[in-house]
C-alpha cells in the first residue's frame, strides 16, 4: 500500500506542476455533460443560505443582519436569517461581513490581452463586457466568468486601433476591423451580430490627446496624427444597422470631433469618459440624448492637458453636474489596473461625480454603477441585483466596503450562478471539512468509492483515501484546494474542480 499511496501522491505533484489535470466527469452531476477535457463540476446545491451583518441587494441601502436564499442558480429570497432559516438546512453565517451582487465590468479586453478569466472572477467580477478583441458567443455563468464580447472594433482604414496595437488589416479575430464604405460597415455589423456580439463598438479617434494610453508607443512609434476616422455617413450606417438588429453601439471617442460625430450618429454608450477636453455644449447634448458613459477614470487618469488642467476629470465633473448616466468600467487588461474589482476606480467615481459634498447616497450610487445600473444598461437585469429570480452571482467581503472600497478588491466569497468559486470564510483544508466531504462522496458514489469508511491518509500537502474494492483514489490537494480522482488501473489523475464547489453540495460547509 505504501507504493500505491506514494504513486498517487507523486501523480498529484506531477499534475499540479504540469497543470495537466484531466476530467472524465467521475463526480459530475447526473445528467450534466461537461464535455471533452473540461474540468468536471458538481451539481448545484438544491438550496443554500448565506447570512451576514450587512447585505446590499444592488438597489436599496444596505440592510443589517440579512441573508440570501439561493435555490439552484437563482436568488429565491432575501430576508432576515430567522425568516429564511427554515427554508434550507445548508447555511453559512459570515459574521461581520457584507454580501453584495457580483460586480459587472463594462469595459475590458480579456481576450485581446489574454487575461485570466478565473483571476477576474475570483476577485469579484462575475460579468464582463469585453470591448474589443476576438469575436465569440456569450459564455459563462455557473462557476465561470460571464463574458459578453463586441468583437473587433469597427474602424477606418489605417486608423485606430490597428494603427497603434497592430493586427495588420484586422479581422474578426483581431482588435479592429476596417471598413471603407457604408455597405462594408453594414455587412460587418451583420456578421458581428451573427457571430455572437452582444453590442457593436466603433472607433472615432483621430489621436493627439495629452496623456492618453493610445498616444504611447506600443508595437512601434506613435503614428502621426490626425489618424483616419470613419465618416459621418459610415458612423450613421453602423448605428442604424446595429439598432435594427437590436444591439447597442459603443464608441471610442476621445476629443470633440469624434465625440460630436458619435452623437450625430446616435450612439448608446461612450466606452470611456473622453480623454481630451470636451466642450460644454457637446457634454450637455450627450446628457440630453441619454447616452451612458463607462468610467475608466483610473486607467485614463493621466489624460489631463497640462496647459489648461482640463481632461478626463473635468469632463467627469461636468457630466455629473448635468445629470449624466455612468456605469463602472476599469478597463481590465491594462497593466495599471487590477484584474478584478478596482477600488481606486470606485474612489475616483465617487469624488468626481458627487459635487461639492459626499453623502451616503453618493456612495451607494457608485456601487450601483457596478451592479444594478450596469445590469440594466447591458440588458441583463435583474443580473447585478439580489432579488427573487436574479442569477445567483454573489460576493461577500469581511467588514464594510461602503466605508472602504479597497475591501472589495479581495472578496472572501464569490458565487457564480449558484456555484461557489471562492469561500475563505471556511477552512477548506481543515481535516474536518475534508473528512466530511470524503464521507459524503463515499455515500454518493458507492460504485466508484468502495468499501466505504476508508482511512484518510495525509502525505505532505495531500489528504486522500484509497478504496481497494474499486481500486480508486479520491483526495484533496491543499496546494490548490481541488478535488482529485484516480483509477489505479489507468493512473489518470482527474481534476474534479475546487473543493469550494463541493462543500455546499455535500452539506460540509
Amino acid at each position: 500500500m505504501r507504493n500505491i499511496n506514494s504513486s498517487f501522491n507523486n501523480k498529484i505533484v506531477i499534475a499540479l506542476i504540469l497543470c495537466q489535470g484531466v476530467s472524465f466527469n467521475a463526480f459530475s452531476h447526473s445528467g450534466e455533460d461537461h464535455g471533452g477535457s473540461s474540468v468536471s463540476a458538481p451539481g448545484l446545491p438544491e438550496c443554500q443560505i448565506v447570512a451576514a451583518a450587512r447585505l446590499f441587494d444592488g438597489i436599496n441601502f444596505p440592510q443589517d443582519n440579512m441573508a440570501v436564499l439561493i435555490e439552484g442558480d437563482k436568488i429565491k429570497q432575501v430576508g432576515a436569517l430567522t425568516e429564511l432559516s427554515g427554508s434550507c438546512a445548508n447555511q453559512i453565517n459570515l459574521g461581520d461581513a457584507t454580501i453584495l451582487p457580483g460586480f459587472i465590468e463594462s469595459h475590458a479586453h480579456i481576450n485581446f490581452q489574454s487575461v485570466s478569466k478565473n483571476a477576474v472572477l475570483e476577485h469579484g467580477i462575475t460579468t464582463v463586457q469585453d470591448t474589443g478583441g476576438v469575436l465569440q458567443a456569450q459564455e459563462g455563468g455557473q462557476g465561470t466568468l460571464r463574458l459578453m464580447t463586441v468583437g473587433p472594433i469597427i474602424q477606418a482604414v489605417g486608423g485606430y486601433p490597428l494603427n497603434v496595437f497592430g493586427g495588420g488589416d484586422g479581422g474578426y479575430d483581431k482588435i479592429g476591423i476596417q471598413v471603407a464604405s457604408t455597405a462594408e460597415a453594414e455587412k460587418v455589423v451583420t456578421d458581428l451580430v451573427a457571430g455572437g456580439a452582444t453590442a457593436i463598438k466603433m472607433a472615432l479617434e483621430p489621436g493627439g490627446e495629452t496623456g492618453a494610453p493610445w498616444m504611447q508607443p506600443h508595437d512601434g512609434p506613435v503614428p502621426v496624427t490626425p489618424w483616419p476616422m470613419l465618416s459621418q455617413d459610415i458612423a450613421n450606417a453602423i448605428v442604424a444597422k446595429a439598432h435594427a438588429l437590436g444591439k447597442r453601439v459603443l464608441v471610442h471617442a476621445g476629443e470633440n470631433t469624434g465625440f460630436e460625430r458619435a452623437l450625430n450618429a446616435g450612439v448608446d454608450e461612450f466606452a470611456h469618459i473622453p480623454c481630451g477636453e470636451i466642450s460644454e455644449e457637446l457634454l450637455q447634448r450627450a446628457v440630453d440624448q441619454g447616452v451612458t458613459f463607462v468610467t475608466t477614470i483610473d486607467t485614463l487618469a493621466s489624460c489631463v492637458n497640462t496647459a489648461t488642467g482640463k481632461g478626463i476629470h473635468s469632463n467627469t465633473m461636468s457630466l455629473a453636474s448635468k445629470g449624466a448616466k455612468f456605469i463602472y468600467g476599469s478597463e481590465i487588461g491594462h497593466d495599471n489596473v487590477p484584474w478584478g474589482i478596482n477600488g481606486e476606480e470606485l474612489h475616483m467615481i465617487l469624488h468626481l461625480t458627487s459635487g461639492e459634498s459626499i453623502d451616503f447616497t453618493d456612495v451607494v450610487n457608485v456601487i450601483k454603477a457596478a451592479t444594478s445600473k450596469a445590469g440594466e444598461h447591458l440588458g441583463l437585469a435583474p443580473l447585478g441585483t439580489l432579488v427573487p429570480g436574479a442569477p445567483a452571482d454573489v460576493i461577500a467581503v469581511k467588514g464594510n466596503p461602503f466605508q472602504k472600497f479597497k475591501l472589495l478588491e479581495y472578496p472572501q466569497l464569490v458565487i457564480s450562478g449558484g456555484r461557489t468559486v471562492v469561500n475563505k470564510f471556511i477552512n477548506q483544508s481543515s481535516a474536518a471539512s475534508i473528512d466530511c466531504f470524503l464521507a459524503w462522496a463515499e455515500g454518493k458514489y458507492p460504485e466508484l468509492l468502495s468499501p466505504a469508511g476508508a482511512a484518510t491518509v495525509v502525505s505532505g500537502l495531500y489528504s486522500y483515501r484509497y478504496y481497494p474494492k474499486t481500486q480508486t483514489y479520491v483526495g484533496v490537494a491543499s496546494a490548490d484546494n481541488h478535488v482529485y480522482f484516480m483509477k489505479q488501473a489507468d493512473g489518470l489523475l482527474q481534476d474534479e474542480g475546487p473543493l469550494a464547489n463541493w462543500l455546499p453540495v455535500s452539506g460540509c460547509q
